[in-house]
């Protein structure tokens, strides 16, 4: 009986989007210019109606035959690419429909198909809409049915194959901070995660990231085990001369590269899904360190997606509503003077709409294949969120629509779980939060970098390339992430090079959200204090004393790293305070602890400059254009969260460090895959002790 209801809805479907496009071709043949339908060589007089409708079931028909093939062609085409060939592609098969049917006009010109296949596009997407309004069920029962035809077998739901381990999907929620995430369930923003903690089935913890809070340090650590010598998100190496971003392909590669001794979370069957790195996944869709290799990329994460005609239209469709939705919130923020706020012009639009739409629509679609075929291990990013809340603000209404639309995503992933070939946890985490305040320019009037250079003696830069030497071009004040995977998606190539760099024995300013870093690049080790006083008298006075700076990282020649605030200096080699600690409003020995983690990287800068954090307010003052932003220490940037299956086993106490969580999820991995499930559902009871999760892993590693 559930077989025939299915078989009916969709006959049912399939009628209604019919009747729908032959409506509008009737009424495009009686106002379109150069069209006309019950006109052409038929057999006999036809009336435009019935012509209507032979074409209408022809371009259905021709569109389900061909589509597939011709994205399958086109698997090499970046996924935004391919996405606005969308209308160009289904233009082409009216084309050839209406020159197929034997009632069409004939003779019709590659442009006014092009109008006709819009206006089908337009109206068929809205009826299928319509029909099936949130019904995400339908598109998970397709998707397994295209699965069990690839894999020669039926799948229906709860038809796990015999024997097979569970699998784990991560999602990452990139940006989103615990404290926002409660926020977010308490109003009724995030159901699906509300219900599965209200239902026990999953438990919520915040974790603590290195100092560094942002996703290249983050993922490093939790896909690779080792985010060492990571000090930000942009640094200066200075015996290689190399400007390292971990957003630019080459620098995920190269950091990557460098842990080829380990094998990585997702090593053997495991996927990658819009991440900075692959994990040593042997699939991968949208990760930057495998996006520059010279072999072809997987695309199989675009195929699933855009091989039905229906999603690449839905997709083009709510990416250009999504630019729209961007325009108006823009506009709305500086009529109403909301503050702070930055700048949203140029092709941020774009880079927004590609990171809510684009980015999330191929993600999802290629999480819910991996799933389908069985893969052991899945981690993907969803970056969404970050790029809205660096650019609108941490909790503000259209920040918190963004988690709604996630929050389905991650129902849709969790519902085609029982059609997967194995049983699959599904894990929730983000690798940072987001602090939230004025930048440092519109607190105070100048940029770091001017200030770092006033202070030197030196001339001060212009004030548009300033900002903490910020990239060049469309890459300056953007989010990171989705930066760079909107550029490689639209042209298929990395971002342009950084600005220029000041001139020999100037000082290098670089900013990673509300994290500095100043390098004397003339210098071929780093600066001690007693250096930097010598070479620029009174520089970490005037930084330190600064009222939008909190403290500054330098290493003293008899005393060691130095944490110097306005009041007080703190030696973290002995815990010694002078005066006022400048890390007690930071947390104090926890802080500690991770800025001297970073002082024993051989490429921390000469000087580390974390801005000021008012913990009444929870502002901090990035270097950047952005409103809300990562990478120091500060608020909620520090303190994202994790939520994952109460079936798997929860560390004592709250992590630290991205790398503690690649111990816990590596030991995971390990226990589904070895042991037996135990008599409550618990697997993995076979007397791991993850009292050594924020273990140190190697010297200098935490």
């Amino acid at each position: 009986m559930a077989r025939w209801r299915s078989v009916s809805r969709a006959l049912a479907r399939t009628v209604a989007v019919w009747l729908a496009a032959t409506a509008t071709l009737a009424v495009l043949a009686a106002v379109l210019p150069g069209f006309r339908l019950g006109t052409g060589p038929g057999p006999g007089p036809v009336g435009p109606l019935t012509a209507a409708g032979t074409a209408a079931a022809f371009t259905g028909v021709l569109g389900a035959v061909l589509w597939p093939l011709v994205v399958r062609a086109l698997l090499l085409v970046p996924a935004l690419v391919l996405a606005l060939l969308v209308f160009a592609l289904d233009g082409a098969v009216v084309f050839l429909a209406l020159e197929l049917v034997p009632e069409g006009p004939g003779g019709v010109t590659l442009s006014t198909a092009a109008v006709v296949a819009a206006a089908l596009s337009a109206t068929t997407s809205a009826v299928r809409g319509a029909l099936a309004a949130r019904d995400d069920e339908a598109y998970r029962r397709r998707l397994a049915r295209l699965a069990g035809r690839r894999a020669g077998r039926r799948i229906r739901a709860g038809a796990h194959l015999p024997g097979e381990p569970p699998g784990v999907v991560f999602l990452q929620l990139d940006g989103v901070g615990h404290d926002v995430l409660v926020r977010a369930l308490r109003d009724g923003a995030m159901p699906t995660l509300a219900g599965w903690l209200s239902s026990g089935s999953h438990l919520l913890t915040p974790w603590r990231t290195d100092w560094s809070s942002q996703t290249g340090a983050s993922q490093l650590g939790i896909l690779h085990g080792d985010n060492h010598d990571v000090p930000a998100f942009r640094w200066y190496e200075k015996d290689t001369g190399r400007l390292m971003v971990c957003n630019h392909p080459s620098s995920a590669a190269e950091l990557e590269r460098r842990r080829a001794d380990r094998p990585g979370l997702l090593a053997g069957d495991g996927a990658s899904r819009g991440n900075l790195f692959s994990g040593g996944a042997g699939q991968s869709a949208l990760v930057l360190s495998v996006s520059g290799r010279s072999v072809r990329r997987d695309r199989s994460g675009y195929f699933a997606y855009f091989a039905d005609p229906a999603n690449a239209l839905r997709t083009l469709g709510s990416l250009l509503a999504e630019v729209g939705r961007e325009l108006v919130q823009a506009a709305r923020q500086r009529l109403r003077d909301v503050r702070p706020r930055v700048r949203r012009g140029g092709l941020y639009p774009l880079v927004r709409a590609f990171a809510t739409v684009v980015e999330r629509d191929v993600v999802v679609a290629a999480v819910v294949g991996d799933m389908l075929a069985g893969r052991s291990a899945v981690y993907a990013d969803l970056v969404a969120y970050d790029e809205v809340a660096h650019h609108s603000g941490v909790e503000r209404p259209e920040t918190l629509e963004v988690l709604r639309r996630l929050d389905r995503c991650i129902a849709l992933v969790a519902g085609v779980a029982r059609y997967a070939p194995r049983p699959y946890e599904v894990v929730v985490l983000s690798d940072h939060g987001q602090s939230q305040g004025p930048t440092f320019a519109q607190a105070y009037g100048r940029t770091l970098e001017q200030l770092v250079r006033e202070a030197c003696g030196a001339a001060a830069p212009d004030p548009g390339h300033a900002a903490g030497r910020q990239p060049a071009g469309p890459d300056r004040g953007r989010g990171a992430e989705a930066r760079t995977a909107a550029q490689l998606a639209l042209y298929g190539r990395e971002p342009a090079a950084e600005a220029a760099e000041p001139a020999a024995g100037e000082p290098l300013v670089l900013a990673s959200g509300n994290l500095g870093l100043v390098y004397f690049r003339d210098v071929p080790h780093r600066l001690t204090l007693e250096d930097v006083e010598e070479r620029h008298p009174g520089l970490v006075g005037a930084l330190a004393g600064h009222p939008g700076v909190g403290f500054v990282l330098v290493r003293g020649a008899g005393r060691g790293p130095l944490a110097v605030g306005a009041r007080g200096v703190r030696e973290l080699a002995t815990g010694a305070v002078e005066g006022e600690d400048p890390l007690a409003v930071f947390g104090g020995d926890a802080a500690a602890e991770a800025v001297a983690r970073t002082d024993s990287f051989p490429h921390c800068a000469d000087l580390m400059v974390n801005s000021s954090y008012d913990p009444v307010t929870g502002e901090v003052h990035a270097f950047e254009e952005q409103v809300g932003s990562h990478g120091g220490l500060g608020g909620g940037q520090g303190r994202p969260f994790l939520l994952h299956p109460a079936s798997l086993r929860r560390p004592p106490g709250e992590p630290v460090g991205a790398e503690a969580l690649h111990r816990l999820f590596a030991g995971w991995l390990a226990e589904l895959r070895e042991a037996p499930a135990g008599a409550d559902g618990t697997r993995g009871a076979g007397g791991t002790d993850w009292t050594d999760v924020n273990a140190v892993a190697a010297p200098g590693q935490k």
